[in-house]
Order: C-alpha cells, then structure tokens, then sequence
C-alpha cells in the first residue's frame, strides 16, 4: 500500500515532477523523533544519505511507504493516534461505493476520525462553500502535519471524481515555516497561516459531483500512488494551467477573448472548449479563479482600498467586485479582510 503524501512539486527541463529537499526532510525528521536512523530508508529509495536536491515523485512515494512501515504509521506519528499500515486501503475502500462526493467525504472524515482521534476533521456547507474544518483541544501541530491531512483526503476526493476539485483557500492554524512559498505554491489557492482553525474550502457544488470509480481502478490506483496523485491532480497541470499561465502573466483589462487565446494556443475553438470542460473547467471559470486569488492576496496585504483593487480586477464598478466575492468566498471583501487578521489560536 502507498500513501499520498505531502510533496513541494516543481518542473525539470526533462518534464519530471520533482520534490524538495526540504519536504525530504521534514518527513525524516518524523523519523528522527522515534530516535531511528533514516539511512537505510533512505537508501531503499535510492536516495543518498543527505538530500540536497530534488527528487523524483517516485523515489519520494518509496521513502514515505518505507518511513510508514519503520514508524508503525501511515500518517508518520503526526496525529494523536497512529494510522496502522493497511488504515489507507480501508479508506479507499470504505469510500468506492458511495454516490456523490459529499457521502464519501463524509464518510472518510469519520474514518479518519476513528484513526487519528486528532486532528478531527468537519465538512461544513454555508452560502456555496464547502469547508472542511480540523478541530484539536491541543497547541498547533507543524505545517507538515496539516499538509499531510490535506494532500490524503484531497487526493482520494479528485480521484474519485476524476477531477481536481479546485480549492478556494488553504488556512493553517501553526505559524508559517521556513519554506511558506512552497506550500503556498502547492495549493493553488491563496494559503494562510496562523489562523484560528485549519481548513480547506471549495465550492459547493463539487460536492454533488458522482463517484465514477470502481474495484478495479482501485487496485491500479493503490499501486500507483502516490506519484499518480501529485501529478495528475496538481493545480498546474493540464492545459488548465496553460491557460492559467498565460492569464496571469497580464493584467486581467487585457485579457483575450477565447476565440484569441484559441489561436495563441494555436488550438481550434471547439477543441479548446472540450478540453477544458474534460479537466472540469471552462475559460470563464479560470478567469474568476485568477480573479479570486488576487483579491484574496490584495485584501490580506491591507495596503490597498476595496475600490482600489476592484478596478486592478477589472471590474466596472466596486458593487459588481462586492457581489462576485461574496460569491467566492461567502463574506464581503471588508469581512475577509478582518479574517485574514485573526491572531493565530493558541
């Protein structure tokens, strides 16, 4: 059995998803912290004793897989209660045969729940936004720890569906470590840290979206990961991150009309529109995603007024930026922004 896992993903010129050091490093230390020595897992990985560089998805799904097996863990002592090996596999197979996306998130929530005792995770559904919430009575755990918890169960839920479920925010209750850009490269969404509680959100209606696997995909799909899962479902990937890419490298007033980045992306129109709409996306969707990110990040730097970075979204008037972010984030512009501010919990 593998496990998804936690990864800092970047590109090689060879095309090949790679993992940081640094993300190395703090699943050794889980090792580290039982007073084991990590040398001989390392080497299983084909990794030498001190990583200094990147390294393949692969070699990091086998270093996970061995540190689970030396820990007695799968989710490597991070929770209150260990996560036996064979605890992943349950799950999947807990999940396969529920309808909708909501029952099976639901449902690994509970189970994961039994597992872990802490962090004890809620689904939540306000106003259009899904929310998983992670409640613990204790101090913060690490970064890595959250991050762990994110990547399994986001993992399971897209591959369920066969989709990436975009997310809307990442927030972490710990303070921000070392390497904050990396995780908040990973996301694909604005990522804070600090905050009261940890949670993930996104848009309601993913919830509704069918379970399409069966026994089968399963045995591929355990086989597989977790390398399977860090690329395919990664926010850049697909031509869903090329058009997101071209976007983001201009100011949204001069972004193209679709029938022109068809031609730019030397596509035809038709092929464009299904391609996107087979990763579960449209042109319209990517343009408000990139929108919604940068008034996030706008409204939590404080600096500049509401109107202000209405008219650098390229909205007409400040009422029509008011109306489009309580649709994205269930709150006015103002009540993020206070959010954003929340003294970390203690």
């Amino acid at each position: 059995m593998r496990v998804p896992v936690p990864a800092a993903v970047s590109q090689n010129d060879a095309g090949r998803r790679m993992i940081s050091p640094g993300f190395v490093e703090d699943a050794l230390a889980c090792v580290r912290a039982r007073g084991l020595d990590p040398t001989s897992l390392l080497a299983t990985a084909g990794l030498p004793s001190v990583v200094r560089e990147p390294v393949s998805a692969e070699q990091y799904g086998v270093l996970w897989r061995e540190i689970a097996l030396a820990l007695d863990d799968e989710f490597l002592t991070l929770g209150l209660r260990p996560m036996r090996p064979g605890s992943f596999t349950l799950l999947c197979q807990c999940v396969l045969h529920c309808v909708s996306l909501e029952q099976a998130l639901r449902r690994a929530l509970r189970f994961l729940n039994v597992m872990l005792e802490e962090p004890a995770g809620e689904l939540t559904v306000t106003d259009g936004v899904a929310e998983i919430i992670l409640r613990e009575r204790g101090p913060a755990r690490s970064a890595f720890a959250y991050r762990t918890y994110w990547i399994i169960l986001h993992g399971i839920a897209c591959w369920l569906v066969g989709r990436r479920i975009s997310l809307r925010l990442v927030d972490f209750r710990c303070g921000e470590p070392d390497r904050g850009a990396e995780y908040r490269q990973f996301f694909g969404a604005p990522v804070a840290f600090g905050q009261s509680v940890s949670r993930l959100a996104f848009d309601a209606e993913f919830l509704r979206l069918p379970v399409i696997r069966q026994e089968k995909a399963l045995k591929e799909f355990l086989q597989r990961a977790p390398a399977n899962i860090l690329v395919r479902y990664r926010h850049d990937a697909g031509l869903t991150a090329g058009v997101r890419r071209r976007l983001r490298d201009v100011a949204p007033v001069q972004w193209p009309r679709f029938e022109d980045l068809a031609r730019q992306m030397r596509l035809p129109s038709s092929t464009l529109r299904r391609r996107l709409r087979e990763e579960g996306q449209s042109y319209q969707s990517i343009k408000d995603e990139i929108r919604r990110d940068r008034a996030m990040a706008l409204l939590a730097e404080g600096t500049r007024p509401v109107a202000e970075i209405a008219e650098a979204l390229g909205f007409a008037e400040p009422s029509a930026f008011h109306r489009a972010f309580r649709k994205w984030a269930a709150m006015s512009p103002a009540a993020f922004r206070r959010s954003r501010s929340v003294a970390p919990g203690p």
